[in-house]
């Protein structure tokens, strides 16, 4: 069943729940609401690693009931992060999921070369956007994790998207590796990377998905645009996932997707031994369950 909305998501996700999320830094205002609509629906069974104190007063102060889920003891929020990657290596934990933390302190335990998540492979960001008035989902990589990738990272970056999309039941995932104009120019590394990874797939070097790049954004999601300029395609028009050049690029398409075009995301780290859940600070508790749910669907 190829997953076209959050409604369908949030489904299937309950049907795999619950699961076991440790939340490093849980004492945020956004997070115990998400947390708690989590819990209610029966999607999560939450370990919530924070101060004590911290977590009764917000708690308290939001009118959010914490009963019944586990709390651990830890204020530093560096020392979370290392718990909770324990945690998962214990399998006390399926998934995290961060709350208040910085990022980067999230990561450095979860990227840690001895003690973290890796599996050998490139941990990648995958974030998938709910438009409305639009047909299907819409998958956005990297727009966090890999700042400047490489063309050997980028190979990664694009077949942890299309494992996720093919995760979300869309069998032949179209990808369009996006640039600013979808003429071959080698005086843009962009576009030369681009049309290495659109050549690099159809050898089979990248699996599961259809390839195809440089597309500028228009011709990658408007099939008009594309017959407009020409452009023979598989995936002109009808891309599944956009792969953005760099993370300022990712990252700026994502807040225009969110704030210009409404869409919804939900967004996860994966490509290591289970899903990482790094929602903005700032996102609303329905966003952030949104994430928890893509997290818990994808757990294995």
């Amino acid at each position: 069943m190829t997953i076209r909305n959050f409604a369908q998501l949030l489904d299937l996700a309950l049907a795999r729940a619950p699961r076991r999320v440790a939340v490093i830094g849980a004492g945020q205002r956004q997070t115990l609401h998400a947390l708690r609509l989590a819990v209610g629906m029966g999607l999560a069974q939450c370990i919530l690693i924070d101060d004590p104190h911290r977590l009764a007063t917000i708690a308290e102060e939001q009118g959010v009931d914490i009963s019944g889920m586990e709390v651990v003891a830890e204020p530093d929020m560096v020392d979370a992060a290392v718990l909770a990657v324990e945690m998962i290596h214990s399998e006390r934990a399926d998934l995290i999921m961060n709350g208040r933390a910085q990022p980067i302190e999230v990561l450095r335990a979860v990227l840690d070369a001895e003690k973290g998540l890796r599996l050998g492979s490139l941990m990648t960001e995958v974030s998938v956007f709910e438009i409305p008035d639009f047909d299907r989902l819409l998958f956005v990589s990297d727009i966090f994790l890999v700042v400047t990738p490489t063309l050997t990272q980028k190979v990664q970056i694009v077949q942890n998207a299309i494992d996720t999309a093919i995760e979300l039941g869309i069998e032949k995932p179209k990808v369009a590796i996006l640039a600013s104009t979808e003429m071959v120019n080698p005086e843009i590394p962009a576009n030369m990377d681009a049309a290495n990874l659109s050549k690099m797939a159809e050898r089979g070097q990248i699996r599961g998905g259809i390839v195809d790049g440089p597309l500028a954004l228009d011709n990658a999601i408007s099939i008009k645009a594309a017959k407009m300029k020409g452009i023979e395609s598989k995936v002109a028009g009808s891309a599944d996932i956009l792969i953005a050049p760099d993370v300022e690029s990712g990252n700026i398409l994502a807040k225009a997707l969110s704030y210009f075009a409404q869409a919804r995301m939900a967004a996860v780290v994966v490509g290591g031994k289970c899903p990482i859940v790094l929602p903005s600070r700032s996102d609303p508790p329905e966003q952030k369950l949104l994430s928890l749910a893509l997290g818990v669907y994808l757990t294995k």
